[in-house]
């Protein structure tokens, strides 16, 4: 009785060390990645914290690079995890022209269904924070010459106007961004009216511009950037509606998302939660105050009892 007792009890035991993943506890490990910029930075760290926190080891990828390698990554299974942006979808699946990707719902449903059709990819519950595109100019030079929306600029630009604008690669080239801009409100930028940066971080571009660094008097901006106001630069308004909105998500792979599907559960409040202003804020601190991403999304966190 004492053996078959012992043997019922090692094979309990067993099973127990079996079904939690091992003594430890511990799922994964999921490598969390993000964009070079502020605020992929921020969304990424509060991932990493909040799966730490439910009992997953996590790789940090954050700053990983740019869209394009980013997202290469993500498909190749490279990354498991990471804050992609709602309106990227027309860009990804050439499809950009399309006006679906200017409202937020119907934007999101799109381009959740072909992501994971296509590639496998699940989009989890996204903020509700537009981050477009956006064009950003000194406040001076915006209340000399009349400047205040992206019409004005052009006709500034046309007639001769002294302008350069500091904006990542990304933002330069792709045909929804600064095209895009230039295609809509009849304007053309030569090679040297640009400072083109490899990264996509906001903090630098809007700086040049604050500072005329190299004659910088314009910046590639986003829509929830927190140092906009704070470094007197006003953000043209895009009176056609060129951009489309970009709301950011967590986007997991399925594989990763099968096998975790608590996933979805744990990010979700905490996405629902990021209002516009809400991300500016939080944003400002990391690009004007010079907190580490990492502080200021487990602050965020804990004081909204997330964590």
């Amino acid at each position: 009785m004492k053996k078959l007792f012992g043997s019922l009890l090692a094979g309990f035991l067993l099973l127990l060390f079996l079904t939690s993943g091992g003594y430890s506890g511990t799922k994964g490990p999921i490598v969390v990645a993000s964009k070079i910029d502020t605020e992929g930075a921020l969304l990424g760290q509060m991932i990493i914290a909040l799966l730490q926190k439910n009992g997953f080891e996590v790789v940090d990828k954050t700053e990983f690079g740019p869209t394009p390698l980013v997202r290469k990554s993500i498909i190749n299974g490279q990354i498991d995890i990471y804050p992609e942006y709602t309106g990227n979808g027309g860009f990804f699946f050439n499809i950009s022209a399309s006006d679906i990707w200017k409202n937020a719902k119907k934007g999101y449903e799109k381009v959740k269904r072909l992501d994971l059709e296509k590639n496998n990819i699940v989009w989890l519950q996204p903020a509700p924070a537009n981050n477009t595109w956006a064009m950003a100019i000194r406040g001076d030079l915006a209340k000399s010459k009349n400047i205040r929306t992206l019409e004005d600029f052009a006709r500034y630009v046309n007639e001769g106007g002294n302008v350069k604008i500091a904006g990542s690669e990304e933002f330069v080239n792709r045909p929804d961004a600064l095209p895009a801009f230039q295609k809509a409100y009849g304007f053309k930028l030569k090679k040297e009216q640009m400072l083109i940066l490899s990264g996509g971080n906001t903090a630098q571009t809007e700086k040049a511009a604050a500072q005329n660094i190299n004659g910088v008097n314009v910046a590639m901006a986003y829509g929830t950037d927190g140092a906009l106001a704070a470094l007197g630069l006003h953000v043209l308004e895009d009176t056609k509606g060129v951009q489309p909105v970009y709301e950011p998500a967590p986007i997991v792979r399925k594989e990763v998302f099968d096998k975790y599907p608590e996933i979805a559960d744990i990010l979700a409040p905490v996405f629902k939660s990021l209002s516009l202003t809400t991300l500016q804020t939080l944003n400002a601190r990391i690009a004007l105050e010079g907190v580490e991403a990492k502080m200021v999304a487990k602050t965020y966190l804990k004081e909204n009892n997330f964590l």
